[in-house]
């Protein structure tokens, strides 16, 4: 059952009612939501729900139906999220997990570790006891592997998963993974799924090769009852009559599960298909399915393999799977997560007080343009999804990189550009003026445009919206359709939500992203009415540091001015054509106090060999003016 605490509860009631429910015989998790704080209560025992309604500091209690009590979402409603060291699981991103089927040697499991660890995975796999259909196949090392898979896993800086067997290797794993793995064969291995439970550790779940939802979300109940509150389920494709695909892969599970359970969904496309050819398509598939990672095996000899050969891909394969990836999570709301690298010099606590934090607000700093759920904020979050921050919300551009820059915030985020509306030119402006400023990182969010109004309005009873002007014009179709309404401008989307929730008057109305809605206390009216559904927009990250390069950068900004002549602006080109740089995007922009000149901007993609890119730096200096590097960081 369900109890829904009073916020105001005492703790010494808190924990006389959890006492007297462990008395009972129940089994009692705490959760912390945003909204409420609730005891879940389960065990075998029947109980009146009047004796616990009637315990001080209880508001109500809810049964819970499903027969998968802890891993229901009638238990938790938002999707958990687990820390596994520097990577979270859940959630707004895609984690992907690479690496061979079986560990082989030692070198091996090295050189795969670091050829998917540089092609963006973040946790690595692989096989040390091998459950195999022939008794005459490939066993896996045994300990001996899982310690070369460690090795490596802390030699790259990546936790490592691996399959777990029987309940009598426990305390070999324990010593030597992040994360067990639970195969297909042993989904309803009881016993194992109670010892592995009771490590507390995390855990991965495949279904079943014949496997029902509910028994897969029943097999999850078993590790939760017996201790461990972090699962991974896996989905890797069912038995059934086909015989062209090694399993059949049920990609509806994925948003049958995430609507039943909490608990973060993987898929295996590797045994999904069994084919190497079909693992890209079908792992592109999972994630607009709605995926939170991938679990994909790699060899850099497939053809040499000593197990599942035929359906591990080739490195290059990865990487454009990768890459791939990369271009897909913005469709479906999301970002493809990577080990994140320690900020450059500047980041130290902040030298003064800002702005109060809000209720729960810890951590970092970050700066933001906006009211509270603006999309500078979505994008802050979505970047900084493996840090505990506290947003600080500024009402200009420049406050901003004031904050940043007198340490009041830590780092910065700012929109840039947008796909439709292109560059936000006062932000290119001032780059120039704070140089002790530099981009440090880079993410990217859809923005979807909804009607927003007070609790009980209706669209006939609309006569006035407001909005960021851009946003208006965003809609413009939709606001076409209703000509008599009023069109009133405002600083900012999520601010006018704020704005009409302070006036509480049901005739106006406000354009911003559905979810600034829930926080404001305001409803939906019509979601989706942006005239351009491919409207994205580029957010930068920004700290104060002396460092213009980040450890795995891949794209640079540039600004320079050209001398006054014939053809100084095809030179500067030719430098970066000559060192085979790929122009990302070049635009000019007035140089303030200097009438008809002009100072260009340049984002250019650094290559894997940095020479080229260095040399070319060198080479620009000689041929243009006012060379200087805005920030050199990790695109996505």
């Amino acid at each position: 059952m369900i109890i829904v605490l009073d916020r105001a509860i005492r703790e010494d009631d808190k924990d006389r009612l959890r006492q007297f429910l462990t008395d009972k015989g129940f089994q009692v998790r705490e959760i912390v939501g945003e909204e409420e704080t609730i005891f879940g209560a389960v065990g075998l025992v029947g109980i009146d729900a009047r004796e616990v309604e009637i315990q001080p500091g209880v508001v109500r209690v809810i049964p819970i139906s499903k027969p998968y009590k802890l891993a229901s979402r009638e238990l938790k409603k938002n999707d958990t999220v687990i820390d596994l060291g520097p990577i979270k699981i859940g959630g707004p991103r895609i984690v992907v997990i690479a690496g061979p089927c079986s560990v082989e040697s030692e070198s091996q499991v090295m050189e795969t570790a670091e050829l998917v660890r540089n092609s963006g995975a973040v946790i690595l796999r692989g096989g040390a006891f091998k459950p195999r259909t022939s008794p005459y196949a490939f066993q896996g090392l045994g300990e001996e592997g899982l310690r070369y898979l460690k090795a490596a896993g802390e030699r790259f800086g990546m936790p490592v998963i691996s399959e777990i067997v029987s309940p009598h290797q426990v305390d070999v794993f324990r010593d030597h993974v992040d994360v067990y793995q639970i195969g297909a064969r042993n989904m309803q291995n009881y016993e194992l799924l109670k010892a592995v439970g009771a490590t507390g550790s995390p855990v991965m779940l495949k279904r079943g090769h014949s496997a029902t939802i509910e028994e897969w979300l029943m097999a999850a109940e078993y590790l939760l009852a017996h201790g461990t509150e972090n699962i991974v389920l896996c989905e890797r494709g069912i038995r059934t009559f086909e015989t062209y695909t090694r399993n059949t892969l049920d990609i509806s599970s994925i948003p049958v599960v995430k609507k039943l359970s909490h608990l973060p969904v993987f898929v295996d496309p590797s045994h999904a298909t069994g084919i190497r050819d079909k693992v890209l398509p079908v792992a592109l598939g999972a994630v607009a399915a709605g995926a939170d990672g991938l679990m994909i095996e790699v060899h850099p000899r497939p053809e040499k393999a000593l197990s599942d050969g035929p359906q591990s891909l080739f490195p290059v394969q990865f990487e454009k799977l990768m890459r791939d990836i990369e271009a897909l999570s913005p469709v479906v709301g999301k970002e493809l997560s990577r080990i994140p690298h320690a900020p450059a010099k500047a980041i130290g606590e902040p030298r003064r007080a800002g702005k109060p934090r809000g209720a729960g607000e810890t951590g970092t700093r970050i700066a933001f343009q906006g009211a509270r759920g603006a999309y500078s904020e979505m994008a802050l979050r979505r970047y900084f999804h493996n840090e505990s921050f506290s947003p600080l919300a500024c009402r200009h551009f420049r406050d901003v990189f004031e904050a940043v820059l007198e340490g009041e915030a830590i780092y910065g985020v700012l929109p840039i550009e947008n796909s439709l509306a292109g560059s936000v030119h006062e932000n290119y402006d001032l780059l120039l003026r704070y140089p002790d400023l530099k981009i440090i990182g880079e993410t990217k969010l859809r923005v979807e445009h909804s009607l927003i109004g007070v609790p009980g309005a209706t669209l006939d009873g609309i006569t006035a919206v407001f909005s960021h002007p851009q946003a208006l014009a965003q809609c413009d179709d939709y606001l076409r359709e209703h000509a008599a309404w009023e069109l009133t401008p405002f600083y900012d989307t999520a601010g006018s939500v704020a704005h009409i929730a302070d006036e509480g008057t049901p005739a106006h109305a406000a354009i911003a992203n559905a979810q600034v809605a829930e926080m404001y206390g305001m409803a939906v009216l019509k979601e989706g009415i942006e005239t351009n559904p491919r409207n994205y927009t580029r957010f930068v990250v920004l700290a104060r540091t002396d460092e213009a390069e980040m450890p795995d950068a891949n794209m640079a900004s540039l600004v320079f001015s050209t001398p006054d002549q014939p053809g100084a602006l095809f030179a500067a080109m030719k430098v970066m054509a000559d060192a085979s740089l790929n122009l990302k995007k070049l635009e000019s922009r007035p140089i303030a106090g200097r009438p008809w000149q002009y100072m260009f901007y340049v984002d250019v993609e650094i290559p894997s060999s940095r020479k080229g890119y260095t040399d070319a730096l060198a080479a620009l200096e000689a041929t243009v003016e006012d060379l200087r590097v805005l920030g050199a960081y990790r695109a996505n």
